[in-house]
């Protein structure tokens, strides 16, 4: 009979597995629940460029409205947005906060920012 010596036995234990499962499982899950809020970030970045062209604050904030009904974006509208001019260009900055329940008394805040180009 043969006895095999503890340190020679290579793998992963059980408890192991289930801990770095559960990480990846959490993982995940805050991962599926971030990313539809940074594909509206990029919708509202997109809707803020275009609403650049328009001539007064008036109308770029219209414009943006007309962009977020279309996109569907419910996190900020026209009147949220700072429309300033540098020049002869108009820049237009917005600035909003998505709140993530996790479980019981835990959020996560995303807080996105941006300008026009």
């Amino acid at each position: 009979m043969t006895v095999q010596c503890r340190s020679k036995q290579r793998g992963v234990t059980f408890i192991g597995l289930v801990f770095v499962g559960a990480v990846v499982g959490i993982s995940g899950l805050i991962a599926a629940q971030v990313f539809p809020t940074y594909l509206e970030y990029q919708m509202v970045t997109k809707a803020v460029t275009k609403a650049q062209e328009g001539n007064s604050v008036a109308e770029v904030r219209m414009i943006f409205d007309k962009a977020t009904q279309i996109d569907a974006i419910s996190s900020i509208s026209g009147k949220d947005l700072e429309v300033t001019k540098e020049g002869d260009k108009v820049v237009v900055r917005f600035a909003y906060a998505r709140e993530i329940h996790l479980f019981g008394p835990a959020w996560l805040t995303l807080k996105y920012a941006g300008r026009s180009k």
